[in-house]
């Protein structure tokens, strides 16, 4: 057996569960376990469901006028 195949290999990150679905995380797609899991995370961000929240804009911390 080669000293570099597959069998031989340790992976770098631990087995996680993907955060979408809960099924077992898959390498190309890591944390997550498909494609399809990766784009609705990704839909989430780019929509707006995901968003860290600020501090409240108040009037008086606007632009002197």
């Amino acid at each position: 057996m080669n000293q570099n195949s597959p069998e031989n290999v340790t992976p770098l990150r631990p087995k996680r569960p993907c955060p979408e679905c809960g099924k077992p995380s898959e390498r190309a797609f890591y944390p997550f376990c498909s494609k399809r899991c990766k784009d609705v995370d990704l839909n989430r961000w780019l929509s707006g469901s995901y968003a860290i929240p600020g501090r409240a804009v108040d009037e008086e911390d606007g632009d002197p006028a």
